[in-house]
């Protein structure tokens, strides 16, 4: 199981933009000679998940008993607890502090016994590596996990046999964790967030879900509370290694009941299993080795898909997503109308803000790019509190550079200069280096067209 190097990543649209009618500045905005700290967020508050046990039911045993590829799991596995988790390689110092965090949050939100080691027999092993060597074995991969393995020398040893099959398990004893420590420190976390989750629970990633990180669109990068529910489901007494879908599935109402009372007689909502045809359209229009008219006919093979299901969630909102952002400057109206389905159908569901708020940094760049700073503001503000909430700070930190691009459209040239400071904290944090932070802001600061019509 892997975190995929294509996730529903922050793009502007430059497809869409003007062309001809304004001019655009090379101003570089004023930078301090070294950057400010590095912002780190606080624990946000439990957001429990908003539906009903039945369909919480449906998505734990679609998430146990399946793979992402689609081979069923004939049996469920966890760890035994309490369960042991150290590091190995050259981890920066974010990942302690972010890790610190994480199994407090498994602690006490999903109540697993979970504990840092440095025992050499640790239950999870967490090994840092550089991320050319990472993909150099798994070139899709940020960041994977690997059962019965313990480091990078096991893996390669054993990646091409039955021993790192997760269909043979009946327990899991020890897994392997591999991660690049070399990228920005948000990558670090959320690699950390996505794979220990897997390495003790659910396997699977269901685009359906629109409030979790088991979703392969990697909308949200730290576990939810949805997330949180699963797990400590998962972990919850009444179930055990080696059980069946169809014995997990009589004692889980019970299970749900106990743990999340306010599921009992909410309506249910069910969402139809995602087509095989429609993800592997979705994977060939992601895939980094695909020619780009490739990617486009794959985008427009989900979208037919996804129209012809009758989806209205993130599912139909991803395809109008993928298709605008693989469209050619020569289709800029066709990009920004599926720019805006993709806003419609995210905005119409209180679940699907966050996922609103990436669609809306490529419309807010446009609205940038055609001087209108005020409109431009009131559509970043909306979107701050759902981006704080989440703590993804590659995505806070662009809407705050853009929104000290659309003050100084407006003139309120300190104004921008104090956000514009504020949102280098973060991007220290979502970016990495200075050297990413300034290539973003520069990106950002292009789109400001001068106040005034060009000649001609």
């Amino acid at each position: 199981m892997f975190r995929r190097l294509f996730p529903l990543s922050i793009m502007f649209l430059t497809a869409c933009m003007p062309s001809g009618s304004l001019e655009y500045t090379s101003r570089a905005p004023a930078l301090p000679d070294s950057l400010p700290p590095m912002k780190t967020f606080a624990t946000a508050p439990v957001v429990a998940p908003q539906r009903s046990n039945q369909d919480i039911g449906r998505d734990f045993l679609d998430l146990t008993f399946r793979m992402e590829s689609g081979r069923l799991l004939p049996y469920m596995t966890r760890f035994e607890e309490p369960i042991s988790v150290r590091v190995s390689g050259d981890a920066p110092g974010s990942l302690q502090n972010d890790l610190t965090k994480l199994l407090g949050r498994l602690r006490s939100e999903a109540q697993i016994d979970i504990r840092q080691t440095t025992r050499a027999d640790a239950n999870i092993t967490i090994n840092v590596i550089t991320r050319k060597t990472l993909q150099g074995s798994v070139p899709a991969a940020a960041c994977f996990v690997v059962p019965h393995v313990q480091s990078w020398a096991e893996f390669r040893k054993l990646r091409r046999t039955a021993s790192v099959d997760w269909a043979r398990l009946k327990t899991r004893d020890k897994v392997g964790i591999f991660m690049p420590g070399d990228v920005s420190p948000q990558e670090i976390r959320d690699c950390l967030h996505e794979e220990l989750a897997q390495a003790i629970g659910p396997l699977n990633d269901l685009y359906r879900l629109p409030d979790s990180i088991f979703n392969d669109d990697n909308i949200h990068t730290v576990l939810t509370g949805f997330d949180m529910m699963i797990l400590r489901a998962y972990y919850a007494p009444e179930l055990r290694n080696g059980m069946t879908r169809e014995g997990v599935a009589r004692v889980l109402p019970q299970v749900l009941a106990r743990i999340n009372p306010r599921g009992i007689g909410r309506p249910s909502e069910p969402r139809q299993i995602t087509a095989r045809s429609w993800i592997e359209a979705i994977e060939g229009a992601l895939g980094p080795r695909t020619s780009m008219s490739q990617r486009r006919s794959h985008a427009a093979k989900a979208l037919t898909i996804a129209q012809n299901s009758g989806w209205t969630g993130p599912r139909r909102g991803y395809s109008h997503f993928l298709v605008a952002r693989l469209a050619t400057a020569a289709d800029s109206d066709y990009a920004l109308s599926n720019y805006l389905a993709a806003d419609g159908y995210y905005r119409a569901d209180p679940k699907t803000r966050l996922h609103a708020a990436h669609v809306a940094v490529n419309l807010i760049a446009y609205k940038i790019s055609a001087g209108e700073g005020l409109e431009a503001i009131t559509m970043i503000n909306s979107h701050l509190p759902v981006v704080r909430r989440s703590e993804n700070a590659n995505l806070l930190a662009t809407l705050l550079m853009l929104k000290a691009e659309a003050l100084e459209i407006e003139g309120r040239r300190a104004e921008a200069q104090a956000v514009r400071l504020d949102s280098l904290g973060w991007a220290r944090y979502g970016f990495g280096s200075e050297r990413d932070v300034r290539t973003r802001l520069s990106e950002i600061t292009a789109l400001t067209p001068v106040l005034g019509r060009s000649g001609g």
